[in-house]
């Protein structure tokens, strides 16, 4: 018996070697924290102005999902005419869209409204730009959609809001976020449309791309750099963990 549960026993070089390991892993997992996540969430924080960019992405994940449904299922006078303006910022320079913008919503806009220098302003803008992505991302997923198990769980007795709930939108969630990903990307880095709009008042409508703008113009390279190294991080880290998302909401359709 003695000898039996001692051959049951780990060798006293591999605790030791496992006990070594985990120091190791807490130290350079300590280290890691203290000289890069931190200060980088430390950068993060204080370009918390550019959150209107995920409140845009967010917007548009429910009205370019609505608009998508609208060219899909429902039929309507000029329905092509629409469909063709959804892609109007994609052909449309980003900074005629800013002028555009300026010119309709700032002062002595034919509407009445002036949010010119304010958020709302740069909030038209990054949802100008930023809408065709949720809306052709969706699109071809509402058309291979099965529309015989929506009309199965009707004939079931489920209601509109049951179906939509438990059968569409699983099936459009992964193209939703692909949709918000890349809109979010966008937003980030968007110059064109928001540089006449902003006014670039610092801490009220400074966005980081005309922030980089600036600190080029004054000379500033440097802090021009590391200001777009954090934006591409940023847009990175969103592109990636979206994508992983997608991957375990889609995991059964691989198999």
């Amino acid at each position: 018996m003695g000898t039996d549960a001692a051959a049951l026993e780990p060798p006293r070089d591999a605790v030791l070697s496992r006990g070594g390991g985990a120091l190791a892993r807490g130290v350079a997992t300590g280290y890691l924290s203290i000289v890069v996540l931190l200060p980088l969430a430390a950068l993060i924080w204080s370009a918390r102005g550019d959150g209107l960019a995920a409140f845009c992405a967010l917007v548009n994940a429910v009205a370019g999902t609505a608009i998508a449904w609208v060219l899909v299922r429902d039929s309507f006078p000029g329905k092509s005419t629409v469909d063709a303006l959804i892609d109007l910022p994609f052909a449309l320079p980003t900074i005629v869209a800013g002028l555009t913008l300026l010119a309709l919503y700032g002062p002595g806009g034919p509407f009445g409204i002036d949010v010119a220098f304010t958020r709302i302003g740069l909030l038209f803008a990054l949802l100008f730009v930023t809408l065709p992505f949720v809306v052709r991302a969706v699109q071809p997923v509402l058309l291979e959609l099965d529309v015989e198990m929506e009309e199965a769980a009707a004939s079931l007795g489920a209601g509109s809001l049951g179906i939509f709930r438990r059968i569409v939108f699983p099936n459009l969630l992964p193209a939703i976020l692909s949709g918000v990903a890349l809109a979010f990307a966008r937003a980030v880095g968007e110059f064109g449309a928001v540089v006449l709009i902003s006014g670039n008042i610092p801490f009220k409508t400074e966005v980081s791309s005309v922030y980089i703008f600036g600190q080029l113009q004054s000379g500033n390279s440097q802090g021009a750099a590391a200001v777009s190294v954090l934006l591409l991080g940023i847009s990175l880290g969103v592109l990636l963990l979206i994508g992983a998302f997608r991957r375990w909401r889609t995991r059964h359709d691989h198999v």
